[in-house]
């Protein structure tokens, strides 16, 4: 499993964290980060899925 998989999921879930807390706070900037962390968190993730498709196919 490659790295990057491993911390686009724990920013993926940090950012859902963030999120959840900005909204039930009514923080619209902490909710606003969180989103943001949990997009990179997906897309770093994709990467990560996409160097371990590839490591796999050599």
């Amino acid at each position: 499993m490659d790295k990057d998989r491993i911390a686009g999921a724990a920013q993926e879930a940090k950012g859902a964290i963030e999120a959840a807390v900005g909204k039930a706070t009514g923080d619209a900037k902490l909710q606003a980060d969180g989103a943001a962390d949990k997009a990179a968190g997906k897309v770093r993730n994709a990467i990560g899925g996409a160097k371990d498709a590839l490591r796999h196919k050599l």
